[in-house]
C-alpha cells in the first residue's frame, strides 16, 4: 500500500465503551467483548494521533430498575445496611478496579450518579430533554405500567419477568418493556408476566410519561443506513439490525384464528392482510402507523384473538416513574418524573467528555470545548457496543441527535457479536453464569487474555471463549468407581485461551532477548552502528501499513495476525542470519541491526494489544513511550529514533538484561 492510499483518520477522536449497570461487578464478556476492543483502538489512536487528541470514556450506569432491584435484594438477602448510593459506589469501584487490572486505559471511568460526572450528567439531561420538547419531538403519552396489588406498588422494569412477545425472538428472559436481547415492546404485550416481589400476576394501570417521536425519523434512518452500507468502518450487522425496525407495523396471528379474525376485521383501521404461505403458521396484518396497529391490537385482544407483533419504530420512552433516576425537567406540569436509564446512557458519554475536560490540567487536551470533540468536522466518535445494543445506539440515538439540531454528527458504531462462554450465551442474569473478570486473573495474565480476546474475530460472528482452567466438562469418564477426568485437569488438552500467549512468551520474548543479548555481545550494549537493510525496512513498512488498515476498520484479529506473522518471520530471519554469521562480525552486526529494526516495528504494532510488555521494551531500549510509539515516526527504526535524541546509533545505550529475562511472562499457575 502506498502512502497516498493510507486511510484517513480524524484530528480528534472520542472512544466510548458501553456502560455496565451499577448492580454488579464485571463478567468477562464486558471486558473481553467490548472494553478490550475499545482499548485496543483507543491506544492505537493515541499512538496514531497523539494522546492530546483522544478521549476514551465510559462509566457505570448508576440509575434505573436493575440497580433498584439489585439493591433491594442486597438489603433483603444479605442484610446490607448502606444506602443505594453506597451500593452503586461499591460496584463502581469494583468495576474500575477490574478494568485497571486489564490495562483498559480510560481517560475517565465515571458514574452517571457519582461525582464528578453526576452534576454534568444531570445538567446535560435537563438541557437535552428540554430541547427535544422545544423542537416538538417530545410528547406526553398515557401508557400502562405493571402494579403489584399484593405489594401495593408500581413495579419497575426489572421487577416483572415474562416471555418476549416479539416474533422470532429467542430471548431467555423478558422484562416489562424490553427483553435481554434489546427488543422493545409495550408492557401490555409481555407474555405471562410475573411480579418478582410477590410471585403474583401484576395488573396494568395507566401512567403518564414523555416519549420521543422516533417513528418520525424513519426516512432519516433509511438514509443513514444507506450511508453505513457504503462505509467500510460500519459492520454489516449494524445496517441489518437497524433495517429490521424500519418496516411498517405488523401483527402476526395464527391461522387457527383466521375465522375469528374475520368477525372483527371491519372494526380494524385500514390494513393489508397477507395469508400464510407454505409452512407458515401465521398470517400477517400490516398497518401504516403504530397507532393503527395498537388500536387493532385492542380490538383483537377484546375478541380473545392471540397475536404477536413484529419489530417497528415506536415512540422511545424518555422518562419513567421510579425514584432512583436522573430528575427530569418539569414539562407540562409534570414535576416528579425521572429519566429512563436507557436514553440517558446514550448521552452519558457527552457528559463524561465534559467531565474529563473540566477535570483535566490546562493543555492536557487539544481542545477544552466538548463541541470540538462531538460536533466538529475534523472529529469523530467511535462507540464500541454489543450487538444487542444496536437498537439504542444506532436507531434511537441518531434520531435524537438530528432532532436536537445541536450539530452533533452521527457517531461511528463498532458493534461486536456476543462472546460466548463454553459455546453458550453468557449473561450474568442468564442460566449460564460466566466467570467474573477478576476470577480469570487467577489463571491467566491480563496480556494473555487481551491477546486472546482480540484474536476471536467478534466483528464477524459470535465466538466461544473456552478457557481450560474454567472448563468443568468431562474429558474422560471415570471407570470402576473412579472420578471423571475434567477438561481443566486433563494434561492432554491444549488450552485455547493460551494460543496467542505462545507468540508472546516464546516468539516475541525471544526476538527481544536476542537483540539485547546480541548488543551486549557485539556492541557494548549500544545500538548497532550499521543501518538496517533496505529489504528489512521495506518489510517493516509493509507490516505497518497493513496493520494500520486493519485498525482503521476495527479488525483487531487481522491486525494481530499481521503483527504475529511479521514477528515470526523476523524471528526466523534472525535465527538464520545470526547462525550464518557466526564467524563473520560484520554480517552479525548487519543481522543484529535488522533484528533491532524489526523489534522496533513489532513493538509499535503490538503496543495496543499488550501495552505493559511493549512499554517495558521501549524503556529498556532507552526511549520514552511518547517518542517510541508515535506514528509520526512509524517508519523509522531505532537508529533514526536515536538521532532524534541527538545521538548516533552506536552511541545510544540500552539496558543489559539478566539471563532469560521475560518481557512477557506466563501466569504463575502455568509455570511448572
Amino acid at each position: 500500500m502506498s502512502n497516498s492510499a493510507r486511510p484517513s483518520f480524524p484530528t480528534r477522536a472520542v472512544i466510548t465503551a458501553g456502560m455496565p449497570y451499577g448492580n454488579k461487578g464485571l463478567h468477562f464478556g464486558h471486558v473481553g467483548g467490548v472494553f478490550v476492543p475499545a482499548d485496543f483502538f483507543a491506544r492505537f489512536l493515541r499512538d496514531r494521533l497523539g494522546k492530546e487528541n483522544v478521549i476514551f470514556v465510559s462509566g457505570t450506569d448508576c440509575y434505573g430498575s436493575p440497580i433498584m432491584e439489585g439493591y433491594r435484594k442486597k438489603v433483603e438477602d444479605e442484610g446490607f445496611e448502606g444506602t443505594i448510593e453506597d451500593y452503586v459506589s461499591a460496584n463502581h469501584a469494583s468495576q474500575a478496579a477490574d478494568l485497571a487490572a486489564y490495562e483498559v486505559s480510560l481517560d475517565m471511568y465515571a458514574g452517571s450518579g457519582l461525582e464528578p460526572a453526576k452534576s454534568h450528567h444531570a445538567r446535560m439531561s435537563a438541557e437535552l430533554i428540554s430541547r427535544l420538547y422545544e423542537q416538538g419531538y417530545l410528547h406526553k403519552l398515557s401508557t400502562r405500567q405493571f402494579y403489584d396489588t399484593t405489594a401495593e406498588q408500581f413495579l419497575n422494569g426489572r421487577q416483572v419477568i415474562g416471555r418476549c412477545p416479539v416474533r422470532g425472538c429467542k430471548s431467555e428472559k423478558a422484562y416489562a418493556d424490553e427483553c435481554d436481547l434489546g427488543h422493545q415492546f409495550d408492557p401490555v404485550e409481555l407474555i405471562a408476566p410475573v411480579s418478582q416481589l410477590t410471585g403474583t400476576t401484576p395488573e396494568l394501570r395507566p401512567v403518564d410519561n414523555f416519549y420521543f417521536d422516533l417513528p418520525a425519523y424513519r426516512e432519516s434512518l433509511e438514509k443513514l443506513v444507506e450511508q453505513w452500507e457504503g462505509d467500510e468502518q460500519v459492520r454489516e450487522v449494524v445496517s441489518k439490525t437497524v433495517c429490521e425496525s424500519l418496516v411498517d407495523p405488523i401483527i402476526y396471528i395464527q391461522t387457527k384464528y383466521r375465522k375469528d379474525f374475520e368477525g372483527v376485521r371491519d372494526q380494524l383501521p385500514e390494513h393489508e392482510l397477507r395469508e400464510a404461505e407454505g409452512k407458515q403458521q401465521s398470517f400477517t396484518v400490516r398497518f401504516s402507523t403504530w397507532q393503527d396497529r395498537d388500536l387493532a391490537r385492542e380490538k383483537l385482544d377484546a375478541a380473545s384473538i392471540r397475536l404477536r407483533t413484529g419489530k417497528t419504530l415506536l415512540p422511545f420512552r424518555i422518562t419513567g416513574n421510579i425514584d432512583w433516576g436522573v430528575p427530569a425537567p418539569e414539562i407540562e406540569g409534570a414535576s416528579d418524573l425521572t429519566v429512563w436509564c436507557w436514553p440517558e446512557s446514550l448521552w452519558a458519554p457527552i457528559s463524561f467528555t465534559q467531565t474529563v475536560l473540566a477535570e483535566a490540567e490546562e493543555g492536557r487536551y487539544s481542545s477544552a470545548d466538548w463541541r470540538d470533540w462531538w460536533c466538529a468536522d475534523d472529529a469523530k466518535v467511535f462507540q464500541f457496543i454489543g450487538q444487542d445494543n444496536i437498537y439504542f445506539y444506532c436507531v434511537a440515538q441518531p434520531a435524537m441527535w438530528e432532532a436536537l439540531d445541536w450539530g452533533l454528527f452521527q457517531d461511528t458504531p463498532v458493534a461486536n457479536y456476543h462472546i460466548l462462554f463454553m459455546n453458550k450465551k453468557a449473561s450474568s442474569s442468564g442460566a449460564i453464569k460466566p466467570p467474573a473478570a477478576s476470577e480469570l486473573l487467577d489463571a491467566y495474565t491480563a496480556e494473555q487474555l487481551r491477546a486472546h480476546w482480540l484474536s476471536l474475530g467478534l466483528d464477524v460472528k459470535a465466538v466461544s471463549f473456552a478457557p481450560k482452567a474454567f472448563d468443568t466438562s468431562v474429558s474422560k469418564p471415570g471407570k470402576d468407581g473412579e472420578a471423571d477426568l475434567l477438561v481443566r485437569d486433563d494434561p492432554r488438552v491444549v488450552d485455547p485461551a493460551l494460543k496467542e500467549s505462545a507468540f508472546l512468551t516464546n516468539i516475541f520474548n525471544r526476538l527481544a532477548r536476542s537483540c539485547f543479548y546480541g548488543a551486549a555481545r557485539a556492541c557494548g550494549s549500544k545500538l548497532p552502528a550499521v543501518e538496517a537493510s533496505a529489504a528489512t525496512r521495506e518489510a517493516c513498512k509493509a507490516a505497518t501499513l497493513a496493520f494500520e488498515q486493519s485498525c482503521y476498520v476495527f479488525n483487531a484479529h487481522e491486525a494481530l495476525s499481521v503483527a504475529e506473522e511479521f514477528g515470526r518471520a523476523a524471528n526466523k530471519r534472525w535465527d538464520d542470519a545470526s547462525k550464518a554469521a557466526k564467524d563473520d562480525d560484520a554480517a552479525y552486526l548487519q543481522a543484529l541491526a535488522n533484528a533491532f529494526c524489526e523489534l522496533r516495528t513489532l513493538t509499535l504494532l503490538m503496543h495496543p494489544v499488550v501495552p505493559s510488555g511493549c512499554e517495558r521494551i521501549a524503556h529498556m531500549l532507552g526511549f520514552e513511550p511518547e517518542l517510541f510509539f508515535s506514528w509520526e515516526h512509524a517508519f523509522e527504526g531505532p537508529a533514526e529514533l536515536a538521532s532524534l535524541l541527538g545521538e548516533a546509533a552506536g552511541e545510544h545505550a540500552i539496558d543489559e538484561l539478566p539471563p532469560r529475562f521475560d518481557f512477557f511472562e506466563k501466569h504463575p499457575s502455568q509455570v511448572k
